[in-house]
């Protein structure tokens, strides 16, 4: 691993690094000429991207921020191909996020996704992450890795989501930014960055208020995000970042059924109202990874603590409130080779030591007033892994990758509740995640294949017990899965392409559900087995006029092998819910040198099942959205007004399904056609 944050146009953050493309949007691995100048650390070992045995993807920071309303993840990644996304109008629930498959059961929050800021997991170390501390209007790239990568990263890594925020490089600048829309959308930010002698530096903070287009999805919130590099030598590097996070409201209007979302799709429902569901939320961030590249090896290490304070109602009164005080803090450390047996073998080991202390309690909810402390106990985890990999060259066409990880993960409760006895528990959990690979290159196409395990624990959420009493629901068990892939991928000067194809084998898989006197509330079971087979398929073509086309598409067929639930209902044989079969996008965007840029696009959803039995069929819909901004410079100082259409041509669809809810509450629908608007104002020092 090179220390890469003086050298031009690289970008590295521990565990993904991608060498992009100079122009703007999508950067499929391929969309540069030379391929070999493309560098990627997603298998935890620098290597360019014909060496890489994986399917990743890269979107650059004019995707990001050029014309964007920036409210959620989904915005910039929507052309992934194996990524799908709902829920972005509902910010007390968070994006629902699922790679191949991997995080379709959340409720709320991230699951089976490994999710980094800066090179800080997000994650936390019982495998649940949270969205809501990212600052789109500051960050720079977003990395995506494609499919089970537990051998790299331990619990949770069905994908890997990267973030990197700027970092800054050039001359000073200031910026400002005022945007505001329909739905009483309003969003300020003003951000600084630049180089000073041997230090790098950004800072930037961001106000957004939202009332939403339901009734009752009133969001407001304030991000502060900075990050500093300091050039402590031409080999030692030090990068420490800082996030504020301050969210103090953020309403449910909750799920609805199908009647009222037909008749008056903007309600909400009637109980999210009268127990005022919802959250906020107040969270501290602060990590810092230092490297060091010397003619031995390059060694890294990380660390990082954060502290979150957690409050929300839920719509029913029995510990319908939950009071949650967090702190998860991580060290890291990796060491790395890259000149061993005629420098054809590069080994790269680690260590990865997590740990998370919640003091959660529970009250009652009357009417959206606290009442009676029903449940507290402290839930804490650990989280320690190990491992290593290896990269061997046998000549210029072929490579060979494999890694191997052990994890353990332990959760243990004190129970401080005592009125209805001790529920003091603990669960541990180990695993063993080997990984191998086969890399062919051939003229500027690539081929490969891949093998992996992994595995995913149950979250402290999802350990809840079903009946209501304290401690962990010990009848559940980690869901595992064996993952095979063969990807193809190649690129010229103007277009890039790529194919993969994987099948997926999962045994005790983690599935949602609800009950009757806990509406709203959330639980999980374990299926037998499934089976998931997919295609990803895309294609991105950019011409030298300014014109560019970007394509991907997506077929998922997703089903329960053997699963009989609680109450002996079988369902093998049927889809796995919230997903579709097919999903694309089409992205059609211009570029002039005076500075106009304009971007089309379309997102296709198939048919999905709302429901494990597969009874409840949620129907396709096709959403187009349009921005155009256009850029005036004079001098120092660079103007860029903007407008975008959200829903462009009307169509009545549903932003979220909440999958298994009781009552038939499945649906959360989505606004109609939307407007927004703003102006970026930008000074910046002469170099």
């Amino acid at each position: 691993m090179k220390c890469l944050l003086n050298a031009p146009g690289k970008w590295l953050v521990p565990g993904l690094a991608v060498l992009l493309p100079a122009g703007p949007g999508f950067a499929q691995e391929g969309e540069i000429d030379a391929l070999d100048e493309i560098v990627v650390t997603a298998t935890r070992i620098e290597s360019t991207i014909r060496d890489a045995a994986r399917s990743v993807s890269v979107v650059t920071k004019d995707r990001i921020q050029n014309g964007t309303q920036q409210l959620a993840l989904d915005e910039a990644l929507s052309g992934i191909p194996g990524l799908y996304m709902q829920n972005r109008y509902n910010f007390a629930q968070d994006l629902r996020i699922s790679l191949r498959g991997f995080g379709a059961r959340s409720s709320f929050g991230i699951r089976g996704v490994r999710v980094f800021v800066d090179g800080i997991p997000e994650t936390l170390p019982d495998g649940q992450a949270q969205l809501d501390s990212i600052d789109l209007g500051s960050a720079s790239r977003i990395e995506v890795l494609r499919g089970p990568a537990s051998s790299l990263f331990g619990n949770a890594s069905g994908g890997v989501i990267s973030v990197e925020s700027e970092l800054g490089d050039s001359p000073p600048f200031l910026q400002g930014t005022v945007a505001a829309g329909d739905y009483a959308f309003q969003k300020y930010q003003l951000k600084a960055g630049g180089r000073s002698d041997s230090v790098d530096y950004m800072i930037s903070g961001s106000r957004q208020e939202l009332d939403g287009y339901r009734e009752h999805s009133k969001a407001r919130g304030t991000v502060i995000n900075g990050k500093l590099g300091f050039h402590l030598s031409q080999r030692d590097e030090l990068i420490i970042s800082a996030n504020h996070t301050d969210q103090p409201e953020a309403q449910d209007p909750g799920g609805i059924n199908a009647a009222q979302a037909a008749s008056d799709p903007s309600s909400a429902r009637d109980r999210n109202i009268l127990f005022d569901a919802g959250e906020a939320l107040n969270q501290q961030r602060i990590g810092a990874i230092y490297r060091v590249d010397r003619a031995g090896g390059d060694l890294m290490l990380r660390n990082y603590y954060v502290w979150r304070d957690f409050s929300n109602k839920l719509p029913f009164v029995s510990g319908g409130s939950v009071d949650l005080q967090r702190f998860f803090a991580g060290f890291g450390a990796q060491y790395s080779r890259d000149d061993l047996w005629s420098e054809r073998l590069t080994l790269t080991g680690g260590v990865d030591i997590d740990r998370q202390d919640d003091d959660r309690r529970r009250f009652d909810n009357n009417a959206g007033v606290l009442g009676d402390l029903v449940f507290d106990q402290q839930e804490q985890v650990s989280s320690n892994g190990v491992y290593l990999q290896g990269q061997y060259a046998f000549d210029d066409a072929w490579t060979l990758l494999a890694g191997l990880r052990y994890d353990q993960v332990t959760f243990d409760v004190t129970d401080r509740y005592l009125a209805n006895g001790d529920e003091s528990g603990k669960l541990d959990f180990d695993q063993v995640s080997p990984s191998l690979a086969l890399n062919y290159k051939f003229g500027s196409n690539i081929l490969f294949g891949s093998l992996s395990r992994s595995f995913e624990t149950p979250t402290t959420t999802e350990l809840a017990n079903p009946d209501g009493s304290g401690g962990f629901n010990e009848t559940l068990v980690p869901q595992t899965a064996n993952s095979f892939e063969i990807g193809y991928k190649g690129a010229t000067a103007e277009l890039s392409y790529e194919v993969s194809v994987f099948r997926i084998e999962l045994e005790d898989e983690l599935i949602p559900f609800e009950l009757a006197n806990q509406p709203g509330r959330t639980f999980y079971s374990n299926a037998g087995s499934s089976t998931r087979n997919g295609l990803e398929t895309a294609l991105s073509w950019k011409s030298d006029s300014g014109f560019g086309v970007d394509l991907s598409y997506t077929w998922s067929d997703f089903v329960f092998d053997q699963f009989v639930d609680d109450n002996g209902n079988d369902f093998a044989g049927k889809r796995l819910p919230g997903l579709p079969e097919h999903f694309g996008y089409l992205g059609l965007t211009y570029r002039s040198e005076p500075g106009l840029s304009a971007t089309y696009e379309t997102i296709y959803s198939g048919n999905l099942y709302a429901d494990n039995n597969n009874a409840v069929n949620v129907d396709s819909y096709v959403v187009a959205n349009f921005r155009i901004s256009y850029e005036f410079t004079n001098g120092n100082w660079l103007v860029r007004p903007y407008v975008g259409i959200n829903n462009l041509f009307d169509e009545g669809y549903n932003s979220n399904i909440r999958i298994n809810a009781f009552g038939g509450r499945y649906f959360e629908p989505a606004p109609p056609r939307n407007y927004y608007a703003g102006v970026v104002v930008n000074f910046q020092k002469s170099g």
